[in-house]
């Protein structure tokens, strides 16, 4: 017998174990702070400072500021070589700026040799000018495209107005939803919102709508019908085709080109069109047949809203007059209350105005947006934080982490 034996535990570690580390959890002090940058441009350094301590991070040193020709200068003072950009740019009154100033960041990072530049763009410019319009272009494309080119590698954005502009670009989009926030909103800080009506102001917010009234157990209404006419009846110059004898001297020649002649003599390769087919085939008179006008119907209400709070939902709160209006109508039919949620709160040009003169009653709204000037000029608005979802995203992202959790419940119509 060994009169100095060794202990268990040395024994142990001669043998080469070793104790295994302690898993770290992952939660937002787990974020690695050494290789991430968050900077932001002018657009909204508030939700850019909310965002950095929610990290527990310090924003970035990145000044941008415009010559006296309004050119845009961009310097960073801290290094990002090899480190992860993150750009919080948004959307506001100053779009084209706005732009230009995420865009020069974006390639500086890009030459100055950062690892991966993210593009935080809570509200996308030019988002609505997703869809060919007459003699116009696709904005978003030129826009998704712009951004590629710059350096950006990867795009946060929230609630974009077609889900369909991710696929404008080359990059990975992630569009994260805001609805958890304003569903909340309307269960914790309106008062009997169990007597309540989501309201779509038009057929096409129908689908969102519709989704807030199954996941809080409500009912539907939808406003139909225009006030104004819309762009697309607007008379632009190609309403004026040619003259009747050109279509008939052209569908002659044409026809003769297609179907000449046959020759007298000759003995027919194909068995003749018999009359029974003939007649199955419509011909229209000469000329192409004009499309029908689109005759809108006045404003009128599909659903019951007699006596219950009226909840407008809608992605983007810009020119109100349609709000007013639907509001108004929704006032006659016995709703004794009205509320508008949105994501994103422009409100361009007089909206505080007519909205504070409106029948409604609040307008809440996130802050992808600055609105404070607003704010001042309309004491119904009010705002939700969602910089938290956004910190979420960035974590997720800096750590590889799955982003599936942001997306959970997410459908179709959200």
């Amino acid at each position: 017998m060994n009169p100095n034996p060794i202990p268990s535990s040395m024994s142990k570690r001669r043998l080469g174990s070793v104790r295994p580390p302690k898993r770290c959890r992952s939660d937002m002090d787990n974020t690695s702070t050494s290789d991430i940058v968050i900077i932001n441009g002018n657009s909204h350094p508030d939700l850019a400072n909310m965002v950095a301590d929610r990290m527990g991070l310090k924003n970035g040193g990145c000044s941008v500021f415009h010559k006296s020709n309004r050119e845009t200068i961009v310097e960073i003072s801290d290094s990002v070589r090899g480190k992860d950009i993150y750009i919080i740019q948004t959307g506001t009154k100053d779009a084209n700026n706005n732009i230009m100033e995420l865009l020069i960041m974006a390639y500086a990072c890009k030459t100055s040799s950062a690892r991966s530049i993210v593009g935080v763009i809570p509200y996308l410019p030019y988002s609505k000018q997703c869809k060919m319009r007459k003699r116009g272009c696709i904005v978003s494309k030129l826009l998704a495209k712009m951004m590629c080119t710059s350096g950006l590698t990867h795009i946060i954005t929230m609630d974009l107005h077609q889900k369909e502009i991710q696929g404008f670009f080359d990059i990975p989009v992630d569009n994260l939803r805001a609805s958890p926030f304003l569903l909340q909103y309307i269960q914790e800080s309106i008062p009997e919102y169990r007597n309540s009506v989501i309201v779509a102001r038009n057929p096409g917010v129908a689908k969102k709508a519709n989704s807030y009234a199954e996941r809080l157990r409500l009912g539907l209404a939808v406003i139909h019908g225009e006030q104004k006419e819309a762009e697309s009846d607007e008379v632009d110059g190609r309403y004026s085709p040619p003259p009747t004898s050109a279509y008939s001297n052209l569908l002659g020649n044409s026809v003769e080109m297609c179907f000449p002649a046959a020759p007298r003599n000759s003995t027919p390769q194909h068995a003749p069109i018999s009359s029974s087919s003939r007649q199955r085939t419509t011909s229209v008179s000469v000329g192409v047949p004009e499309h029908p006008v689109k005759v809108k119907p006045p404003l009128t209400i599909v659903g019951d809203v007699n006596g219950r709070i009226a909840i407008m939902v809608d992605d983007l709160i810009d020119d109100v007059q349609s709000f007013v209006a639907a509001a108004e109508m929704l006032k006659e039919n016995g709703a004794c209350k009205i509320y508008v949620l949105a994501t994103h709160g422009l409100l361009s040009s007089d909206a505080p105005r007519l909205l504070d003169e409106s029948c409604i009653d609040e307008i809440v709204v996130t802050n992808t947006i600055p609105h404070e000037i607003q704010k001042l000029q309309c004491h119904k608005i009010k705002t939700i934080d969602i910089s938290i979802l956004i910190a979420e995203a960035i974590r997720r992202i800096h750590n590889k982490e799955s982003m599936s959790y942001l997306f959970r419940n997410v459908t179709l119509e959200d």
